[in-house]
C-alpha cells in the first residue's frame, strides 16, 4: 500500500533529526546554526540529538524543541513538513539575513511582516499569488520580547531567494531595489509559505549579519563570525523568551481571518 503523507513525515522526524516523536516539545526554534543547538542544550543541560545527521535537535525540560535544519529553502520545507507529524503549536525562525536598507544596520533585528517568495520551493505548496505570511500574534510577542530585552526592531518585508552567490549581478541588485525589501535571506518565505500550507503557526525574528548592498558590506567568514561572537547569544535568548511568552500566555495564535 503506498504510504501516505502524513505516514512519511512521522517515519522521516526521527529520521532525520535523531529524536524521537515524543522527546519534541510543542514550541519550535528553527535555525541554521549549530552553536545555537549547542548553546541552548548547554543553557537547559539537555543533550543534542542528531549530530553527524542532517539536523540537529534539543529539547529544554519546559518543552521548548530547537532544531538546525541547515541551510535553504528545500531544508526549511522538509523540516516544516516533518513537524506536521508532532503538530506544534507555533514555530519561529531564528534566522541573519542581509540589510538591503540603509535603516539597517548589522546586529538590528527584523521581524518580517511578509515575504516575497524568490525562492520557488514555495511554489509546490501555494499558487504563487498566496502570499508568504507569519502569524502574526506570534510576531507581537517576539516584537514584546526584542523590547524587553532593550532593543530596537525593524520590520518589513524579506525576499527569500534560492540564490546564494548574487551579490555581483547588478540586475539583480537593481531588481532588490525595486521591491523595497528590508533585508534578503534564504528561508523566511518558505517557512510562512509551507508553515501556511502545513496549518502551522509560524514567525521569525531575523539578525541582520551584514549590508550587502555596500560596497564593503558583503559578509566574510571574519565578518560573519563577528557578528555571532556579539549578537547570536542575544538573538537566541529573545526566541526562547519569544516562544515561552506566547506559550505561558495561553492566547491562541493562530487567527483564522488571517489564515
Amino acid at each position: 500500500m503506498k504510504a501516505s503523507r502524513d505516514e512519511i513525515a512521522r517515519d522521516w522526524l526521527p529520521r532525520y533529526t535523531g529524536m524521537r516523536h515524543e522527546e519534541f516539545g510543542k514550541w519550535i526554534l528553527l535555525t541554521n546554526f549549530q552553536a545555537y543547538v549547542d548553546t541552548f542544550a548547554a543553557q537547559h543541560d539537555v543533550p543534542v540529538r542528531g549530530k553527524g545527521g542532517p539536523m540537529t535537535a534539543a529539547t529544554s525540560t519546559d518543552g521548548v524543541t530547537i532544531i538546525n535544519y541547515g541551510m535553504g529553502s528545500p531544508n526549511a520545507a522538509t523540516v516544516m513538513d516533518l513537524l506536521t507529524s508532532v503538530a506544534p503549536s507555533g514555530v519561529l525562525f531564528l534566522g541573519k539575513c542581509g540589510g538591503l536598507k540603509k535603516s539597517t544596520a548589522v546586529g538590528h533585528f527584523i521581524l518580517p511582516t511578509a515575504a516575497i517568495r524568490g525562492e520557488g520551493t514555495g511554489d509546490s505548496y501555494m499558487p504563487s499569488e498566496v502570499p508568504a505570511l507569519p502569524s502574526f500574534k506570534l510576531q507581537q510577542f517576539v516584537a514584546n520580547a526584542v523590547a524587553d530585552h532593550g532593543y530596537e526592531y525593524r520590520t518589513g518585508v524579506i525576499y527569500t531567494t534560492n540564490r546564494r552567490v548574487w551579490e555581483y549581478d547588478e540586475d539583480f541588485r537593481d531588481y532588490l531595489r525595486a521591491v523595497r525589501a528590508i533585508g534578503i535571506d534564504m528561508e523566511t518565505a518558505t517557512v510562512f509559505i509551507v508553515g501556511h500550507a502545513n496549518r502551522i503557526p509560524r514567525g521569525a525574528v531575523l539578525l541582520v549579519s551584514d549590508i550587502p548592498m555596500a560596497p564593503d558590506g558583503i559578509k566574510t567568514e571574519e565578518s560573519d563570525r563577528a557578528v555571532s561572537r556579539r549578537f547570536a547569544e542575544e538573538h537566541l535568548r529573545i526566541g526562547i523568551d519569544a516562544i515561552r511568552h506566547v506559550r505561558d500566555s495561553g492566547e491562541k495564535i493562530k487567527h483564522f481571518q488571517f489564515e
